[in-house]
């Protein structure tokens, strides 16, 4: 496929925006081409600024699960922005969104809006060294929870991409409070909190890693941090940010049945608009500002077209079925895929998917998502694209 105009945006893009991007893998460096610009999209589909059409398998990085444009989603963000874009002050909106969390997480007793992951996980974590008067944390090699200083630590997703285990830019003095482990290593975790005793303020993780390939938790590892964190008084922070409302209606929690002491959410929750979000037991919870002496605050948290698209999808995913449709999707494009490591080769395969009109992630380190909008026509279209490109390769 020609990407003609996309081309000439990506230039002058690069003439006023860092990069020509403003968030690194969506310049597709690693994958050796230019970016696409997105014009629209419906359903299962993107179309670029040639009027090319792609089956999308990014999804916005996660929060699509409906498909594009879903007609329940876009009518109630319209009906918000009739009605104003922002406040900076309380809607019942927010009340209805934090009562769905609520209830889909049963060890979420109260919730905070934000405006993105990157600031749910930080400020999750101001949150346990507050109550816990400790500042060390404890991350995993290649889990990613954005973008702050003291979670830029080895981290995966875009980091790997450019082989860039830190940033430029973290004191050393700030990087020096995190330490990292090895993912699904109980005994590696174990020997780092006997070695910082009554130090580590908490311990977070995705609980199915997602990026750096898709790798769930060994069996025994997430009950094993629990009850670890437990024992030490190290608060447990899952990160769900990806997986909360995907991987089941409650998460990744729901499913491997261990619960945190603070879950942070993201992504689904917004219906495809900017959201975050942070909660936990009220013991915790009411030690945020104004009730207690942990400061976080925004001006658009809460926001009511967010709150408004992230209520419409919440109600949307507890129909009946829905979980099962996104299983049996996702395995049977599973079972006609067969891709091994390989960088170099999976930047010709990436191409070659998009030749064919398929949207990858630009990264091989990056998980890829599955919408209720994808057609058994869109999966038979996949299978056979990847076959045509791994011949190739």
């Amino acid at each position: 496929m020609k990407h003609e105009q996309s081309n000439t945006y990506f230039s002058q893009a690069k003439q006023v925006i860092p990069g020509g991007v403003n968030s690194p893998v969506r310049a597709f460096t690693s994958v050796g081409c230019n970016p696409l610009f997105i014009e629209k999209s419906a359903g299962s589909r993107i179309y670029d600024a040639d009027n090319q059409s792609y089956i999308d398998y990014v999804g916005s990085w996660g929060p699509m699960i409906l498909g594009h444009c879903h007609p329940k989603v876009v009518e109630a963000i319209q009906n918000a922005a009739s009605c104003g874009a922002s406040f900076g002050a309380p809607t019942y909106k927010e009340i209805e969104l934090a009562n769905l969390v609520c209830e889909a997480y049963p060890n979420i007793e109260k919730v905070r809006m934000v405006s993105s992951g990157t600031e749910a996980t930080m400020s999750a974590i101001r949150l346990a060294r507050g109550c816990t008067g400790r500042d060390k944390i404890l991350k995993f090699n290649g889990c990613y929870h954005g973008h702050a200083d003291s979670l830029l630590v080895k981290a995966g997703s875009g980091a790997a991409t450019f082989g860039v285990p830190t940033s430029p830019g973290i004191p050393a003095e700030v990087a020096k409070y995190t330490l990292t482990a090895t993912y699904n290593d109980l005994v590696d975790v174990k020997s780092i909190v006997a070695l910082n005793k009554d130090e580590i303020a908490c311990i977070i993780l995705e609980p199915i890693a997602g990026n750096m390939g898709c790798v769930p938790p060994a069996t025994g590892f997430l009950q094993g941090l629990r009850d670890l964190c437990t024992a030490e008084g190290i608060v447990l922070i899952v990160d769900e940010v990806m997986t909360g409302f995907r991987v089941a209606y409650g998460g990744a929690q729901e499913r491997f049945n261990v619960r945190g002491d603070l879950v942070c959410l993201g992504k689904i929750i917004g219906g495809g608009l900017p959201v975050g979000a942070f909660g936990g037991k009220k013991e915790l919870m009411d030690q945020l500002s104004p009730e207690g002496g942990v400061y976080q605050a925004g001006t658009l948290s809460g926001n009511p077209l967010a709150m408004s698209a992230g209520i419409a999808t919440l109600k949307l995913l507890k129909e009946e079925g829905f979980y099962q449709q996104i299983e049996e999707k996702s395995a049977f494009l599973e079972a006609g895929l067969a891709l091994t490591s390989d960088t170099e080769a999976f930047s010709r395969y990436f191409r070659s998917m998009l030749d064919s009109g398929i949207n990858l992630a630009p990264s091989q380190f990056e998980a890829g998502f599955m919408s209720i909008a994808h057609s058994q026509e869109d999966l038979e279209q996949t299978i056979e694209a990847a076959a045509r490109a791994l011949t190739g390769l």
